[in-house]
């Protein structure tokens, strides 16, 4: 059986963050989303993967190459206008024989619920979840073991069971995927195509999963990191001063050549990259990935929080429930807020995030001067310069100057 996962879109609802990289590609817990997904699947001994690639496809691509550091083979398919989920899946056509198991690249389901699907008689399979803002997603009507109904996004929704985006699929999609029309969106939509099939008197089955992370808002990305993070092991691959402790170290990851410096205290679960300075005296609080390539200066507290690779932060630095891209640089005293004075939720890009704790979402290339402040909430585009002293809030662009 092969594996087909849907890799091709931009995932518009992160940006900042996917202006140079698609949504898949962000890290969380030390791996890109979809690398936690190849390794569920691998793990119930499927080894064959089609990627339907697109948007900045050459990230995927230079990341998992066939899959050799995985011991799985991968295939590239390139859907080059995002034209929809049945259209990317048309283009799969093919390579596929039989039964093959179909997933979104941007959510996560366990080994345990996939093991469920492919084992399942049926021709036709998906896995589906319950969950309490259905309208987001697309909602299967059922009836006993079969689904009556695929229900598009829709502001009054007739149950909470959503399609969790892992299908079981067989030859007989590609068929109803050619005689499906364009959507009022003006894309190719699976979930119309699979309508077509029940009408058509294919009985589709449903299968309730257990475990699904869906990944929609840069700020859910700390709440996925929450949840995956804690699975890690302690390795040690660097170097430790002395005089450094490490609270809760089976749950702490340090990487090849980083070096934790004198006085660090470190609260597991915590995952740090390759090649990155540590301290001294910094604080690393637990749910934290710090990435490749990265100085953590003297006295900087970081709790709760994602640093991606190449990224500086200087002496005296408060970060707290954030997301930093790439190559940005934090001057000394830069301090990030992460909770309201009244203790409500943080809204961020004009919606309510649902977090009590939320700083800054901060896009590639951003650099702060000495003791910048930025408000909760904050998202701040690709190279934007915040100015020594200014105070940064709300929705920033790229290329923008505070000062």
């Amino acid at each position: 059986m092969k594996a087909v996962i849907l890799v091709a879109g931009e995932g518009k609802r992160m940006r900042p963050l996917t202006y140079e990289r698609p949504k898949v590609m962000l890290p969380i817990a030390g791996k890109p989303i979809i690398e936690h997904l190849l390794e569920e699947i691998k793990e119930v001994g499927i080894n064959d993967f089609v990627f339907v690639v697109g948007y900045h496809d050459e990230t995927i691509r230079d990341y998992f190459g066939k899959g050799e550091r995985w011991d799985v083979n991968i295939q590239y398919v390139t859907q080059k206008t995002q034209l929809g989920t049945a259209d990317a899946l048309r283009r799969t056509e093919g390579l596929i024989e039989d039964k093959f198991l179909l997933l979104n690249g941007d959510t996560i389901v366990s080994a345990a619920d996939i093991e469920k699907i492919i084992t399942d008689d049926a021709n036709i399979a998906l896995g589906v979840i319950e969950v309490i803002n259905p309208e987001d997603y697309d909602v299967v009507e059922v009836k006993g073991e079969k689904i009556m109904k695929i229900h598009k996004k829709m502001k009054e929704q007739p149950s909470y069971l959503i399609n969790a985006g892992v299908c079981l699929l067989d030859e007989n999609i590609f068929d109803a995927i050619s005689r499906t029309d364009k959507s009022k969106r003006g894309e190719f939509e699976l979930p119309d195509s699979l309508q077509m099939l029940i009408e058509e008197g294919y009985d589709i089955f449903w299968k309730k999963i257990e475990h699904w992370i869906d990944v929609i808002y840069p700020w859910d990305l700390l709440a996925a990191n929450e949840l995956l993070i804690d699975k890690i092991n302690y390795v040690n691959r660097g170097k430790i001063e002395e005089n450094v402790w490490i609270k809760n170290k089976d749950k702490v990851s340090i990487g090849d050549n980083t070096l934790i410096k004198s006085g660090s205290y470190i609260e597991g679960p915590v995952v740090i990259g390759e090649n990155c300075v540590i301290g001294p005296n910094s604080y690393i609080r637990a749910n934290t990935f710090i990435g490749d390539t990265c100085h953590i200066g003297n006295a900087v507290e970081i709790t709760n929080s994602i640093i991606m690779n190449d990224t500086k932060i200087l002496p005296y630095n408060h970060v707290g429930d954030s997301v930093i891209g790439c190559r940005c640089n934090l001057g000394a005293g830069t301090k990030i807020a992460n909770l309201r004075f009244d203790d409500a939720t943080v809204k961020a890009k004009g919606m309510d995030t649902g977090r009590k704790k939320l700083g800054a979402i901060i896009s590639d290339g951003v650099k702060t001067g000495i003791n910048a402040c930025i408000d909760v909430g904050t998202v701040i585009g690709n190279k934007t310069i915040i100015g020594p002293g200014a105070f940064a809030s709300g929705y920033i662009k790229e290329n923008s100057r505070i000062f």
